[in-house]
């Protein structure tokens, strides 16, 4: 998924069949994406470096925290290489319903994580099952991953200022083992 909006539909050819007809059957091209995405940013867009490389992220070779940084506090990416910033733009990756849903992961999932803790510290394996399901399913996803990421960043105190307790669970290892390794 390019725009992490957790919605794919299509199967997009990374290297699109126009520029390398024989990776058309190539399974490691084909890549889930949501139809805006496929079918109306990216199309056939594929844009290349001086030397040839890719300027897109392959999402399922490269780690896109390499290439962008998710401002948890306006929802906003900003590009920390020359394929993130051409990512950003290809998929339209800042557009407005994408921010709000970022925005809105961003306030819901402290939420959500109180809610799992209590339902481990009673012992309720199921409603704390549903709760980490709940995190990692919704919407925009990549904001829990940017939170998780963060919250071990020099400075996460100031990332998570009005989250102190949400920062806490980020950082406590057993919160860590499990949610990031299935409940």
């Amino acid at each position: 998924m390019y725009c992490g909006d957790n919605q794919g539909t299509d199967i997009d050819h990374f290297e699109p069949v126009r520029e390398n007809p024989l990776r058309t059957f190539d399974w490691s091209n084909h890549l889930l994406a949501c139809s805006l995405c496929n079918s109306h940013l990216k199309r056939d867009v594929f844009p290349l470096a001086a030397d040839g490389t890719p300027l897109l992220i392959d999402p399922s070779s490269e780690d896109p925290a390499a290439h962008l940084h998710l401002s948890l506090a306006t929802g906003v990416y900003v590009h920390l290489t020359d394929k993130g910033e051409e990512t950003i733009r290809v998929f339209g990756l800042n557009r407005g319903i994408l921010v709000r849903g970022r925005l809105n992961a961003y306030r819901i999932t402290p939420l959500l994580l109180r809610e799992w803790r209590a339902a481990v510290d009673k012992g309720d394996l199921e409603d704390a099952t549903d709760c980490a399901a709940t995190i990692w399913e919704q919407p925009t996803a990549d904001v829990v991953h940017a939170m998780f990421h963060q919250a071990l960043a020099p400075g996460a105190e100031d990332i998570f200022v009005e989250e102190s307790e949400a920062l806490a669970l980020l950082q406590d290892p057993d919160v860590r083992t499990a949610l990031l390794s299935g409940v």
